[in-house]
């Protein structure tokens, strides 16, 4: 029974649900200890303010030595996340399943993208935009950024959890059999239907394993709405470049546009402005995935019926698990 237990919780592993597998999970929440967190979070504060002071006061500019700081507390906590928490199982998965996918990113982008540019586009060749994103020095516009970042994740995971709900209803046998299906539980669920077993003894999920379902699915997403803002900042550089003279920019800040070295191309206003937009763009389509109807059942749709079959197949597994003990 060794091997075929080995193989499901491989199958798990695959599918990005590390937490399922109960050696993992157990190894997961001996990381997540109070203790272990503090002295975590007391390393990432400390390198986050001292990278924070140090690069204040070389530049001369508290926005820059704020934004460093934070950046490197987030970088530590990711980190801790990424090799203790196991996440990058998740994101490997995440990311392997949307590049897979990258033929439904052209309907996705033509489906939302067309009234974004719209409206962004207006506001892109608006002069007190310019003036705006153009006076933010690095440090302003990154925690900008962060901003939209954090309030996009907070909106995600407020809503992501609500799709989970019924993930856990009563799973019947013959949903049993075919989540299990073509997977090293189809014997097991097999055997749990012709003995008339309680299916819906193992069916809720909780805790670290219900976590792991948030986490799939933020992380699935929030890689398409990187994708997408990549695709607006490029968008709106190469407009730039083409269609907004540096006379026009000047009009516009009141001072001659800089640009970095020789080769006046791209100026530092324009970059700066297509960064801003681009994050305000990400925050737009965020709240745009989880609230259109259509782009939910051509898109979302099929990460939760992975998602669902995963949480019925976990049933033959705690049954597989029990059996091999």
């Amino acid at each position: 029974m060794a091997l075929p237990l080995t193989e499901a919780e491989a199958w798990f592993v695959g599918h990005g649900l590390p937490y399922f597998v109960d050696g993992i999970r157990d190894d997961v929440r001996a990381h997540l200890g109070r203790a272990r967190l503090f002295v975590v979070a007391a390393i990432a504060l400390a390198v986050g303010a001292t990278a924070g002071i140090g690069v204040g006061l070389w530049s001369g500019h508290a926005s820059f030595g704020i934004s460093i700081g934070a950046t490197a507390v987030l970088a530590i906590l990711a980190l801790y996340a990424v090799r203790a928490l196991k996440t990058w199982m998740m994101v490997t998965w995440a990311l392997r399943r949307t590049f897979r996918s990258l033929g439904l990113l052209f309907p996705l982008a033509t489906r939302a993208l067309p009234l974004l540019l719209l409206f962004i586009t207006f506001l892109f060749i608006n002069a007190e935009v310019w003036q705006v994103a153009s006076s933010l020095d690095g440090g302003v516009l990154w925690l900008t950024v962060l901003l939209f970042a954090g309030v996009a994740i907070g909106f995600l995971l407020v809503r992501l959890d609500e799709e989970l709900d019924q993930f856990d209803d009563d799973i019947d046998g013959a949903q049993l059999i075919d989540a299990c299906r073509r997977t090293p539980l189809e014997d097991t669920a097999r055997r749990l239907v012709a003995e008339g077993a309680d299916l819906n003894a193992d069916a809720e999920v909780h805790g670290l394993q219900k976590a792991n379902l948030v986490l799939v699915l933020l992380i699935s997403q929030a890689v398409q709405v990187l994708l997408l803002s990549i695709a607006v900042f490029a968008f709106f550089i190469l407009f730039g470049v083409v269609a907004i003279d540096d006379a026009v920019i000047e009009s516009w800040i009141g001072k001659e546009p800089i640009y970095a070295g020789d080769v006046r191309l791209v100026s530092q206003e324009l970059t700066q402005v297509s960064i801003f937009l681009a994050a305000f763009s990400g925050l737009y389509f965020t709240v745009y995935a989880v609230t259109d109807a259509t782009y939910r059942k051509q898109f979302f749709t099929a990460i939760s019926r992975e998602l669902e079959r995963a949480v019925s197949a976990r049933v033959a597994y705690r049954e597989q698990r029990r059996r091999a003990a």
